[in-house]
C-alpha cells in the first residue's frame, strides 16, 4: 500500500473515532503520536495524548450528540490529509464561550451546526497534528413580525 493510501486510511479512522458517532478516547491511544498537537477552531492548541483525550471528553460533554462527517473525499499530499466536515450537536453542558458562537449559558439546549475543514499530519503511522477549523451556526428562535 502506498504511503498516501495508508495516511488516508489512518485519517479516516481518526475522523470516525474522534468526531464520528462512535467516538472514543481510545482512538487517541491507537493513532495519535505521543506529542500530538491538537488545534480546534480558535481555541488554544493542546499538546500530547492526555490533552487530546481531555479535549475530546470536554467537547462531547458540552455538546450532546456532537458528531462530524466527511462531506467530500479526503485529499492527500505527502504527510498531510485534508478533509471537509459538517456536524451538529446540542449544547447540554457547562457554560460555553467561543468567539464564533458567543455565550451559551449552562445547559442552554441550543442546537449548533458546524462546517469546516480538517488537516491531519501523519508521520510514522501516527497523527502528529490535527487542526480543525469550523464555522458555527446556532439555531436562534425566529422573532415574528409585529402586527400593524
Amino acid at each position: 500500500m502506498s504511503k498516501e493510501r495508508e495516511n488516508k486510511n489512518i485519517a479516516a479512522r481518526w475522523l470516525e473515532g474522534f468526531w464520528g458517532a462512535s467516538w472514543s478516547p481510545t482512538i487517541v491511544d491507537d493513532l495519535a503520536a505521543d506529542d500530538i498537537i491538537l488545534q480546534f477552531s480558535l481555541q488554544s492548541p493542546r499538546c500530547g495524548r492526555d490533552e487530546a483525550k481531555k479535549f475530546l471528553a470536554e467537547i462531547h460533554e458540552a455538546f450532546c450528540g456532537l458528531e462530524f462527517h466527511s462531506v467530500a473525499d479526503l485529499a492527500v499530499d505527502g504527510d498531510y490529509v485534508f478533509g471537509r466536515l459538517e456536524g451538529s450537536g446540542t449544547h447540554t453542558g457547562a457554560t460555553f464561550l467561543d468567539f464564533l458562537v458567543g455565550f451559551l449559558p449552562a445547559k442552554s439546549g441550543q442546537n449548533v451546526h458546524l462546517a469546516g475543514t480538517t488537516t491531519l499530519r501523519v508521520q510514522n503511522g501516527r497523527v502528529a497534528e490535527a487542526m480543525t477549523r469550523v464555522t458555527w451556526a446556532v439555531e436562534r428562535p425566529r422573532v415574528g413580525k409585529a402586527a400593524a
